[in-house]
């Protein structure tokens, strides 16, 4: 056996100790460890991007529930403001109705501030409801009483006690009115 052929089986063998041979063990070995540690990196860039998105959709989701509770504490605060304001409202409109027996001043007087009133009212979007004639819904009059009559048309309001007043789709308070059946 010749030395060539002694170094191919010692080289199959995994007992070859020269140079030659060592060193592409070596790069072998490197480029394991190459591979091995590029692997790794790209296992944690997937990991570092799926974190990422996470985050990204985790910050969305918060904008968005601060978003609607702003506006929901701002539809709150409204309300309670404009439950405080209903009083001066009711008793503008039970003075204009008890003027026609007053003097004419003290009836214009009555008539600009309830003109101001509903100004103020039109411009924050708040609208009142419940008229006499009006067909009543349980959603937003509440009858306090109900009256029998002949007539063809069935459950309209006869009598109104308080007006409703609502801001958008939000009640702000519900008519207190008399039904007729």
């Amino acid at each position: 056996m010749g030395l060539k052929e002694k170094h191919e089986k010692n080289h199959k063998e995994k007992e070859c100790d020269c140079k030659k041979c060592g060193d592409s063990e070596k790069k072998a070995d490197e480029s394991n460890k190459v591979q091995q540690e590029v692997e790794s990196l790209k296992k944690e860039l997937d990991e570092t991007k799926q974190l990422l998105l996470r985050t990204a959709a985790e910050y969305d989701n918060f904008r968005k529930r601060s978003e609607r509770e702003k506006e929901s504490i701002y539809a709150d605060a409204s309300s309670l403001t404009l439950l405080g304001i209903l009083p001066i409202a009711d008793g503008l409109d039970a003075a204009l109705r008890s003027s026609e027996s007053q003097g004419e001043e003290y009836k214009k007087g009555i008539s600009l501030l309830k003109s101001q009133m509903d100004s103020a009212f039109k411009n924050l979007k708040v609208e009142s409801f419940g008229e006499v004639g009006d067909d009543f819904d349980p959603n937003i009059h509440n009858a306090i009483s109900h009256k029998d009559s002949d007539e063809e048309k069935q459950s309209f309001i006869s009598t109104v006690y308080q007006k409703g007043y609502k801001m958008g789709d939000r009640i702000i308070r519900h008519a207190m009115v008399e039904v007729t059946n």
